[in-house]
């Protein structure tokens, strides 16, 4: 008798997992295995909203960015009593083996799941923060510096037509991944991040001095932990520039996926699903170095997340005050 697996989508969508959940069908049916969906997240498991799983369902949904399935925070998941609902739903399914698409909250509480009711579980990381301890790279975050990308191009248009300063946020909770990239392969002017405290009245003096060599314009790329409308109030009133905020928001989550995630969507799945045949019970699936490895959920989730050292130096390097071309 074949063995029953789900999938669930948990927390923020980010584009790569309508792939991830085409590859998750057409790999379980290829490895004898039946396919499930949770739908709606956690909250799906509570209410029962697991059903099995089609080629139909995942037919034409590799260029689509979001999650089929849907996705939620479930507060009721942080509950014993709903947990065990959860757990007795998919033992009415048969289901036994769980692939959770998700960050470390996610991730933290399907360990607690799985100490309790002994269903195996695999975790992907997937958010556009790009914030999760132990992997390299979260499913999504491509597909994000894509859509920033475009933003801050078509923004630079109007920014040069006009002598405007324009600050321009990005996500990432207190991760300033997205806006460190995003600020280094834009050519921006100026990059504010949780990760390197900066004091932008330091930039005064070398501003003018670009000011009076031709710069007439001013790219800013600032994380949404920082205060974009000081910054732009600053631009303003340091240096009289007319400046304008763009909080890009949760464009960033959406658009068709990358080439890129459509490819590590299929990579983290079928490590995740061979990972589960072959006994290995309660694990995330990382990647680093070029290389896929698995992870505890004590590692991922109890240290918090580091910006890579060395793009840390480029920060330095390219945005502090210190650094500033005259």
């Amino acid at each position: 008798m074949n063995s029953n697996i789900a999938i669930v989508c948990s927390g923020g969508d980010a584009s790569g997992m309508n792939p991830a959940l085409k590859r998750f069908v057409e790999y379980s049916y290829a490895k004898g295995l039946n396919p499930y969906f949770v739908r709606n997240g956690y909250e799906g498991l509570i209410d029962n909203l697991i059903t099995p799983a089609t080629y139909q369902d995942v037919s034409g949904i590799i260029t689509r960015g979001g999650t089929k399935i849907g996705s939620a925070r479930s507060l009721r998941f942080k509950e014993a009593s709903y947990r065990t609902i959860a757990a007795d739903n998919l033992r009415s399914h048969g289901i036994d083996k769980l692939i959770v698409l998700g960050g470390d909250g996610s991730f933290r509480g399907m360990e607690r799941f799985y100490h309790e009711t002994g269903i195996a579980f695999c975790g992907i990381p997937s958010t556009i923060d790009n914030d999760i301890n132990g992997t390299d790279y979260c499913l999504g975050v491509d597909t994000a510096l894509g859509v920033i990308r475009n933003a801050i191009d078509q923004i630079r248009d109007t920014a040069s037509s006009f002598r405007r300063a324009f600050v321009i946020e990005t996500m990432g909770r207190n991760c300033g991944y997205l806006a460190l990239i995003s600020a280094i392969t834009s050519g921006a002017e100026m990059c504010l991040i949780p990760e390197l405290p900066i004091d932008i009245h330091e930039f005064s003096g070398c501003y003018r001095s670009q000011i009076q060599k031709g710069r007439d314009y001013f790219i800013a790329i600032v994380s949404e932990a920082l205060n974009s409308r000081e910054v732009s109030e600053w631009f303003e009133n340091e240096l009289g520039f007319e400046s304008r905020v763009s909080v890009l928001g949760h464009i960033q989550r959406g658009g068709s996926p990358s080439v890129y995630d459509r490819l590590m969507a299929y990579k983290f799945v079928t490590y995740a699903i061979d990972a589960l045949l072959e006994g290995n019970s309660h694990s995330v699936i990382c990647y680093n170095k070029s290389h896929f490895n698995f992870k505890t959920i004590d590692e991922v989730a109890l240290h918090p997340h580091q910006l890579d050292p060395e793009l840390l130096t480029l920060a330095r390097e390219q945005f502090l005050p210190s650094h500033c071309q005259m």
